[in-house]
């Protein structure tokens, strides 16, 4: 028989997690434990994904709020776990960001941790991407769907002059060059590939981020 206890114990905290989240780290902590506890009931992530909890979800959701400047909007599509705009949230707490959630049970859940964190920088909205009638300076998503499709969601949520932040792995560039047929239709004006935490993390997080006219 496998042990399943000794193969998915939850990661130890890395040194670089207080480093990151400074004064907030206490939520994120409160964040990290009900992940654990919940985790794999609600199937927001896999056991399989406890050992690197932190450095592949946590952490590296956090670090992409050096993207975010104090003031504006963003929108995390696809939110499930609260992944990536709860840690983007505790690091940024000057932005206001919307979980955008079509999932009940995860809804729900998304709304009682934002509670019980007192993030008051944070709502939850239960609808699809295309459900949602505002827009916003950010919009980001991590694990939803290819570029091209991804997109297509989230470009209608998204002010002129704003962006789309996806987090992505290797294959970054390769999504670019597909997405590159819809620029004029979705009326994109540029996209980049950065790393961001770079400071912080041994291995940074890789982001696309979709500039629109």
């Amino acid at each position: 028989m496998e042990n399943l206890e000794g193969d998915f114990t939850p990661e130890i905290e890395p040194a670089a997690a207080e480093s990151i989240f400074g004064d907030q780290i206490g939520k994120a902590r409160l964040y990290f434990e009900a992940l654990v506890r919940d985790g794999d009931l609600l199937g927001l992530l896999g056991p399989r994904e406890m050992p690197k909890l932190w450095t592949r979800h946590i952490l590296n959701s956090a670090v992409v709020a050096e993207l975010v400047v104090p003031g504006q909007t963003v929108a995390d599509v696809g939110s499930g776990a609260g992944l990536p705009g709860i840690p983007m949230a505790l690091v940024q707490p000057e932005a206001q960001f919307t979980l955008i959630e079509p999932m009940e049970r995860r809804s729900d859940w998304l709304k009682a941790i934002v509670q019980d964190l007192g993030l008051s920088n944070v709502r939850v909205q239960r609808a699809r991407a295309e459900e949602v009638a505002e827009v916003f300076d950010i919009v980001t998503a991590r694990a939803v769907s290819a570029l091209p499709n991804l997109l297509r969601m989230c470009v209608p949520m998204t002010k002129h002059g704003g962006e789309v932040i996806a987090l992505k792995g290797s294959k970054a560039a390769e999504e670019i060059q597909e997405a590159k047929k819809l620029q004029k239709k979705l009326g994109i004006a540029s996209f980049e590939i950065v790393r961001v935490g770079s400071e912080f993390l041994t291995d940074p997080t890789l982001v696309v981020r979709t500039k629109l006219v």
